[in-house]
């Protein structure tokens, strides 16, 4: 994936299921809460909203399963489920070789639509929030994936153009936000397969 990056001046790394091993942990949370209310939390749901918040997910899926509950309600539950379960997580190793190699060559960036907490919390287990010269999470821009405003708010703060950044990323709305950002895009699928899809 390296020689992806040639010609880009800044990269951006979404969190979740691209640096970090944490989608099989934020399923279990999410399929834990709705569990225990009786229903279940769809797999292919799941996928497709990656990267968007948690409260937009929650909220968007009780409507669309016609369900009483408050999404609030549930996405803060399952939030304070994947702080406890956050502990077990390991790196995406062959992204994270990406942000060791290039680190302290050219800006690095995570551009997260987790919520602030939970975004320095796993940057903090895996050790590497010192390898970013930005973070943004979803506590940060007011429109999230798939808008373009994280990433380019990660533009912004290291001071590079949307043009010359590089978004890695696995999730559809992030996909859009990239393209919208006018920036280069990796489909991290291509070439990483999650602990949760094996």
């Amino acid at each position: 994936m390296i020689d992806l990056v040639a010609g880009y001046e800044g990269i951006i790394f979404d969190l979740d299921g691209t640096i970090a091993d944490t989608m099989p942990i934020h399923y279990q949370a999410s399929q834990e809460i709705c569990n225990e209310l009786g229903f279940d939390f769809p797999l292919e749901y799941f996928f497709s909203e990656a990267g968007r918040p948690t409260v937009d997910v929650f909220s968007d899926l009780m409507k669309l399963l016609g369900n009483g509950q408050d999404g609030v309600v549930l996405a803060t539950a399952k939030e304070k489920r994947f702080l406890e379960l956050l502990p077990t997580v390991k790196p995406v190793q062959e992204v994270f070789k990406v942000a060791k190699f290039y680190h302290g060559k050219i800006p690095l960036a995570i551009g997260s639509g987790g919520q602030k907490v939970a975004v320095y919390k796993t940057l903090e287990t895996l050790g590497i929030t010192g390898l970013f010269e930005s973070i943004v999470s979803a506590d940060d821009v007011k429109h999230h994936k798939p808008y373009p405003d994280t990433f380019l708010q990660c533009a912004k703060e290291i001071g590079i153009p949307p043009t010359k950044c590089i978004v890695f990323e696995d999730g559809p709305p992030g996909f859009v936000a990239a393209k919208s950002a006018l920036m280069g895009l990796v489909n991290v699928n291509d070439y990483v397969i999650s602990t949760l899809k094996q």
